[in-house]
């Protein structure tokens, strides 16, 4: 877009300086990113994301949105500046931090819009050891009134699952469903195995905490209500298991309804698991597994009647692709921040949107509310070689997705042979097996650990990692990989030689070093900006001068 086009655009967009949005000049970046505090970006930054979040202009004009744009950028790009950032400002989240550049077409000026996120959940964001806030026209250090606020933010939601159903009496609860409560009660409290057979179901109630002084509650009716009085709750509790081909063509279903303490069970019947034969290397005898370990099914399925939003009156539902993978989905949104809290910090969630219904459940066998269900199901796909599972949080619905094989014979051939990768370590390294976008933070994580090489959306498995397997179809692959980021790294130096002229050689070692694996030493790298110009020049692209320069032909 032209300049005016763009001013246009910024004013309609971000027409005021507040609380959610400011306008830099910052001509240059050298000093401008993390320099002063209270004056740098990182200040301005921890003072946008300590309230609602918002958006930083750079390369306008204070007060008049005049177009200056951005002259100096040192050694930054759009891709390290987040990385600098993410390092100086302690606790903002990369999730929702973006950076979106604009270049006028008639003038040739550069603008960035960086957005910042909201803090997160009782997290406030620092800047220079300092938590910042804006106060009018001016950004101060945070007020004590304001870090209050932050650190004793309460998440409150509405309990569903608590309210008591009016006229609703234990003679509406089905009595399989009751006499299977008491067996999984005792199965989870032992200790009272000599006083449960003299409690009347008013009092077995009351302990398993499903009433409350002996009123029916919602949760109580969800698990053990009789399926022909569900016309108590005010939504429908269904679910709903459908059996589809891997072309995603129907071949059965069938509808569940309360009590689901009972349809569960009704529910794992269904599903096709079958076993899974899969060769080591080294034997001729095959390992043979169940495709899902029955926890691996009961856990997502009661984790969903758990947690559906039963406020919205829909359904659960269980997808089964015949003999491949299993789809779980309920409605509402996930509560703790990632999964991958949930299961590496092994810790339990601090808010749960059916409070009395989960304690319940708990009581019942159900569930684990320790944080440690989720674990054990990621815990038992690494112990078979399996993919991870998947979770996706879009549309304001949880969806959960269990593959029962192996997809990847390559990466769990790593696994194998590479004992000491954790859990940890496999959940991040299972996206790059199936090719997803690697978050900045995992990606630095990998890369420190030297267990993947190459750029960031080009990643792939390090050497260190492949030769312990001995295995010449990964070693392949490697070093097609290798070679690949080899040609990317050639059309950088020629790029870079032919905008420049002519460039020294300390001046291309000084551009394509710091982008150059972590894996490797620094003479290593060295030697490969070596190589990289040796093999240009042999392609006849380039040519060396006299006192270390190098020239495009």
């Amino acid at each position: 877009m032209t300049e005016f086009e763009l001013k246009s655009f910024l004013i309609e967009n971000f027409p005021k300086e507040n609380e959610k949005c400011e306008w830099k000049e910052f001509k240059s970046l050298k000093s401008s990113i993390s320099g002063r505090q209270g004056e740098d970006l990182i200040s301005y930054i921890s003072s946008i994301s300590n309230m609602e979040g918002g958006n930083i202009i750079l390369g306008i004009e204070d007060k008049t949105l005049k177009i200056i744009g951005i002259q100096d950028f040192h050694d930054y790009n759009i891709d390290n500046i987040k990385y600098r950032i993410l390092g100086n400002c302690t606790n903002l989240s990369s999730e929702g931090f973006d950076i979106e550049e604009f270049v006028t077409s008639d003038t040739n000026k550069i603008v960035w819009i960086l957005k910042v996120p909201k803090h997160q959940f009782r997290q406030p964001v620092y800047a220079h050891k300092k938590a910042w806030q804006r106060i009018g026209d001016n950004l101060v250090q945070m007020t004590k009134e304001r870090l209050n606020n932050i650190l004793n933010e309460n998440l409150i939601i509405e309990d569903w699952s608590k309210k008591i159903i009016e006229g609703a009496s234990i003679e509406d609860l089905d009595k399989e469903a009751l006499k299977k409560a008491r067996e999984e009660f005792l199965k989870r409290n032992p200790k009272y195995i000599d006083e449960i057979i003299k409690w009347d179901n008013k009092k077995f109630l009351d302990k398993a905490k499903l009433t409350i002084k002996g009123k029916i509650t919602r949760a109580c009716f969800i698990l053990l209500g009789k399926e022909e009085e569900e016309h108590y709750l005010d939504s429908a509790v269904k679910i709903r298991w459908n059996l589809k081909t891997l072309e995603n063509q129907d071949k059965d279903f069938e509808i569940f309804s309360i009590p689901l303490i009972l349809s569960v069970d009704e529910i794992y019947k269904k599903i096709r698991n079958l076993k899974y034969r899969y060769l080591r290397e080294g034997t001729l005898f095959p390992d043979e597994v169940l495709r899902y370990d029955p926890f691996v099914i009961r856990e997502p399925l009661n984790n969903a009647i758990a947690h559906q939003d039963y406020s919205r009156k829909g359904r659960i539902n269980l997808v089964e692709f015949e003999d491949d993978h299993l789809i779980f989905t309920n409605l509402g949104t996930f509560l703790p921040k990632t999964v991958e809290n949930v299961v590496l910090k092994d810790s339990p969630e601090e808010f749960y949107r059916n409070t009395f219904l989960v304690e319940a459940m708990r009581n019942l066998g159900m569930i684990e509310t320790q944080g440690g269900g989720i674990r054990k199901v990621f815990n038992f796909q690494k112990q078979r070689f399996f993919p991870m599972p998947d979770y996706d949080f879009s549309d304001e619905k949880v969806k959960v997705t269990i593959i029962g094989k192996v997809i990847n014979e390559e990466f769990a051939k790593i696994l194998i042979k590479n004992p000491e990768i954790t859990l940890e370590d496999t959940l991040i390294l299972d996206k790059v097996q199936k090719r997803k976008k690697l978050t900045d933070d995992e990606f630095i994580y990998l890369k420190k650990k030297k267990f993947i090489e190459g750029r960031k959306g080009s990643n792939y498995i390090s050497y260190n990692v492949i030769e312990p397997t001995k295995n010449k179809d990964l070693l392949a692959d490697y070093i097609n990989n290798r070679s690949l980021d080899d040609r990317h790294f050639k059309e950088l130096i020629l790029e870079f030689i032919s905008k420049s002229g002519k460039a020294k050689r300390k001046d291309i070692d000084n551009f394509i070093i710091p982008k150059l694996s972590s894996a490797l030493t620094d003479s290593k790298k060295k030697n490969k900006v070596t190589n990289l110009l040796s093999s240009l020049r042999m392609e006849g692209k380039i040519k060396s001068l006299r006192g270390y320069f190098w020239e495009k032909v």
